[in-house]
């Protein structure tokens, strides 16, 4: 999941995990299935989700919808990062899984440049393998940030991530434990960004930017606490991070008629206001993902 929206709100990486049990557990939840290639699953579909609430959110949001249709569907919430899920989608592991459209490219095709919508869209659909297909994109976007503290913004005159050149040598950045491996090369080709340390922070970042553990920190743009703790994400003014939108990710062979069309509408009203105020409720008001996913879905009538 790279990019700066202009939204300052975020959670994806940076909010800690929902959710104590084994990830790799499964939660079956079984609905009356019907038969024909345009009625609801006669097999079982597996939702999956990255190891953050964002995530379980979307997931869970994809799982009572298609239950809603009659199809059988079993959870594998909290699985992990991109690396580990990735593999299990490729393989039919799961069948479903809600992705962003930037950091997926990203990760299957290393070559590539890139940024906007379309042309991210236009590379999945070319180099997914046979066996994987995105759907219709949400225009909910949860994109990547540099983001730093008012007090580092207004002491090194940062507004930019080009900004951030002329110092960084001297400041440590934190993110997810991939975010290094993901990230290094990209900021020296775009930026030129060369940092003191990396460090991997992970659900913390934001905290971490707050209390001067890192100065810099990949912060998601839907994360409620870059205002909670007055928070600057800079602009990413050479694009190098994609655009990031809500896409289902899902694994053909297993994703029928019913599945198709069932995610498609939860794309077509998915936006990125809703995911930030939907967001603000697990990470602020402490509510869980699958009550504000249902209430949700009930809002929108896809219950």
């Amino acid at each position: 999941m790279f990019g700066v929206a202009a939204v300052a709100l975020t959670t994806a990486l940076t909010l800690s995990a929902c959710g104590g049990s084994d990830p790799l557990s499964t939660t079956a939840s079984a609905a009356p299935s019907a038969s024909g290639s345009g009625g609801a699953a006669s097999a079982k579909v597996v939702v999956g989700s990255f190891d953050f609430p964002e995530s379980v959110l979307l997931a869970s949001i994809y799982a009572q919808a298609l239950q809603a249709k009659g199809v059988t569907v079993e959870e594998k919430p909290n699985i992990g990062s991109r690396e580990v899920v990735y593999d299990q989608i490729k393989s039919g592991g799961l069948t479903v899984l809600p992705e962003y459209a930037g950091s997926l490219l990203a990760f299957i095709d290393k070559s590539s440049t890139a940024r906007t919508k379309d042309d991210i869209l236009a590379g999945l659909k070319a180099k997914l393998p046979p066996e994987l297909e995105i759907l219709e994109p949400a225009a909910a976007e949860d994109n990547n940030s540099l983001t730093v503290t008012k007090a580092t913004a207004d002491k090194y005159k940062l507004a930019t991530i080009e900004d951030l050149a002329k110092v960084s040598k001297d400041l440590t950045v934190g993110g997810p434990p991939e975010f290094k491996d993901r990230q290094e090369e990209n900021f020296k080709t775009v930026y030129g960004l060369e940092f003191k340390q990396w460090k991997p922070t992970g659900a913390t970042t934001a905290d971490a930017i707050k209390s001067g553990t890192v100065q810099v920190g990949n912060v998601f743009t839907t994360d409620p606490k870059i205002v909670l703790n007055d928070l600057v994400p800079l602009q990413d003014n050479k694009n190098a991070f994609g655009s990031e939108n809500v896409t289902p990710l899902v694994h053909k062979a297993e994703a029928n008629d019913t599945v198709v069309s069932t995610l498609n509408a939860i794309s077509a009203k998915l936006d990125t206001e809703t995911l930030v105020s939907l967001m603000k409720r697990i990470a602020v008001d402490k509510d869980d993902p699958p009550a504000v996913a249902k209430d949700w879905l009930t809002q929108n009538g896809l219950l």
